[in-house]
């Protein structure tokens, strides 16, 4: 049992629990963040992002600082003073022009810089583009503290790689990127990751090569998403179902199984824009990274407006129709609804005159109402409506009866694709 790292993870939410969780299986680890609700709820054993099952949870809690092996959750930052490692996780936001919002990497660098000692480690796991821990993070950690980089403090990289309500891909069955700011600290790094990663590290080079690699990822992706995207606009003309194209011609080994929807979140839908942004700033337009963006961020528009013409197709009087939109989370059986794009088919919908119902079974009502200013239900309505639109494949959704609460001309509009043949059209 190694007890001399002593490790305070910064920011305690989909990304920073789980790894603080694992991190305290073997290791003294406070896990620190600003939101004290939040504290307060984990210190019961309680998470609500449902990332770690309470039992989980429970089972590493201890109630007092100390050097003993378990996880200690809090918002005081006296009780980070005595690390000596410090692991950042915070969410890298992009703003309403779709650039980066680094102020929570500079404000989460300003907390640890006041308790950072010599020798310590400042390591990132926030996903940002290649240059922003040496060159935006560090200057800040050196001025506040009035340290030397690399001679009193070290830095790292290891981009988090959490899937959202993903139970089997686990942060520990993830293999973990690596990389440090002297080779020897990169050692360091992946050995402290290695001990408790069963998948396996990479130790990269450089930092700006594991943050390069990192934002890459999400927009290889992003890109793929954004061709099957069109293809379904263009397949929806000529009257294909776009699903039974992907599966025909998904019997070629070498066939990308990537479908049409929606493309939300906190990383695929902000991702690309990190790297589009450092990009521009070297003097490089990276046209195929934003044509893909373009593309995935106006299919809640597109959406909308097919559903509207299906409508029209069938009399459907469109001012004060009642229409249900199923899910509201950027993700199947997540309650996640940061950045999701399932807003944005509720608010082209509405500026219709519709009248739109919601209902997540997952989703936190107050942080809809906080985030988007929205009303949802947790329970399916006993009305009936004009048209049902369902955005997002949570497993309750499989179960329920669609056409008992749906107007015997109503329209059912499926963006996943998981009803079959049953509705009027899919994306």
């Amino acid at each position: 049992m190694n007890t001399e790292s002593k490790i305070a993870v910064i920011g305690l939410g989909y990304v920073g629990l789980p790894l603080a969780r694992l991190f305290a299986t073997k290791y003294p680890v406070v896990g620190f963040d600003i939101n004290e609700t939040r504290v307060k709820e984990l210190q019961k054993g309680k998470d609500v992002t449902l990332e770690v099952d309470d039992d989980v949870l429970k089972a590493v809690l201890k109630t007092t600082v100390n050097d003993t092996v378990g996880l200690f959750c809090s918002s005081n930052i006296d009780d980070i003073k005595n690390c000596n490692i410090y692991v950042v996780t915070v969410p890298t936001p992009i703003d309403k022009n779709n650039r980066p919002d680094l102020t929570p990497l500079y404000k989460s660098s300003e907390t640890v810089a006041k308790v950072l000692k010599k020798n310590d480690i400042v390591i990132y796991e926030s996903t940002v583009y290649p240059g922003v821990t040496e060159d935006e993070c560090v200057p800040i950690l050196e001025k506040v503290s009035g340290l030397e980089f690399n001679v009193d403090f070290y830095a790292g990289y290891s981009p988090e790689r959490i899937n959202p309500g993903d139970k089997e891909h686990t942060v520990d069955k993830i293999l973990k990127v690596t990389a440090g700011s002297t080779p020897e600290i990169g050692e360091r790094i992946d050995k402290l990751y290695s001990s408790v990663i069963t998948a396996g590290t990479h130790l990269a080079p450089t930092i700006k090569v594991a943050e390069a690699a990192k934002v890459i990822e999400n927009s290889q992706r992003d890109i793929n998403i954004a061709f099957v995207n069109e293809l379904a606009k263009i397949f929806n003309l000529m009257n294909i179902d776009t699903h039974s194209v992907l599966e025909a011609a998904g019997t070629k080994w070498n066939f990308l199984p990537f479908k049409p929807g929606l493309v939300g979140g906190h990383c695929i839908g902000v991702d690309p824009y990190y790297l589009a942004q450092k990009a521009q700033e070297v003097g490089y337009h990276p046209e195929i990274i934003l044509a893909g963006r373009r593309v995935n961020d106006g299919m809640g528009q597109y959406v909308a407006s097919e559903v509207i013409k299906l409508m029209v197709k069938k009399d459907i009087k469109i001012k004060g129709a009642k229409i249900l939109v199923l899910g509201i989370t950027f993700k199947e059986n997540c309650p996640d609804v940061r950045n999701t794009k399932a807003v944005d088919v509720i608010t082209n919908l509405k500026s219709y005159d519709t009248d739109v119902t919601i209902f997540d079974p997952w989703a936190a009502k107050k942080e809809v109402m906080h985030e988007y200013a929205l009303e949802t239900t947790d329970s399916l309505p006993k009305e009936k409506f004009d048209a049902i639109v369902l955005t997002v494949a949570h497993k309750e959704f499989l179960n329920i009866d669609l056409k008992s609460v749906l107007q015997p001309n109503g329209v059912l509009y499926d963006v996943k694709g998981i009803l079959d043949k049953t509705a009027d059209a899919r994306l």
